[in-house]
């Protein structure tokens, strides 16, 4: 009886630490075994100008938060060129990822994002936008870092692929704003 209430006690903490490391309310930060893996690179082709496409990305964070846009993003702080800001990111089991990151712009070829608080203790991220005549590339790259060898390289492994995922998306909400935009100017 007592075996089994031991077992059952160490699953219901396993399931509750996943659960608050997921959501990002616990951070493994111990500069201990760190691993790094990339993130992308990604790229995408816009038939839009490069202003345009920085103004899309931008607008959020430094303006007014759209209401489309509010349930994934909230702007805690904003400057002129850099904001802070909470991203929260359906990933599945009821389970929502907060992640909270400063946000600089270099207009009009570079956005940057840094982690302060989510699942992993270090990501850094970068939009590098290239002209090419009417149309912009827009190129993701970043690095995301985990602690304790080999265990936190698995669990990079459980983040990198959604946070992925939610940057493919991402980039295809911008490609489309942007042509939309693009096309009505």
């Amino acid at each position: 009886m007592n075996r089994a209430l031991a077992i059952g006690g160490a699953v219901a903490g396993a399931a509750t630490g996943y659960a608050l490391a997921v959501r990002g309310a616990l951070t493994v930060d111990l500069g201990l075994g760190r691993r790094l893996r990339p993130l992308g690179p990604l790229r995408v082709e816009i038939a839009a100008p490069r202003e345009t496409v920085f103004d899309v990305v931008a607008d959020p964070y430094l303006g007014r938060t759209p209401r489309a846009v509010a349930e994934r993003l909230e702007v805690l702080e904003r400057g002129s060129d850099m904001a802070l800001a909470a991203h929260f990111t359906p990933v599945g089991r009821g389970l929502t990822a907060t992640t909270v990151e400063t946000v600089r712009f270099e207009r009009p070829q570079r956005i940057g994002f840094r982690l302060l608080r989510g699942p992993v203790p270090y990501v850094v991220e970068t939009f590098e936008l290239r002209e090419s005549g009417d149309r912009t590339e827009l190129e993701y790259r970043g690095e995301l870092g985990t602690d304790l060898w080999r265990l936190g390289a698995w669990w990079g492994g459980q983040v990198a692929g959604p946070w992925v995922r939610t940057v493919e998306e991402s980039l295809a909400s911008i490609r489309a704003e942007a042509e939309r935009r693009a096309k009505t100017s």
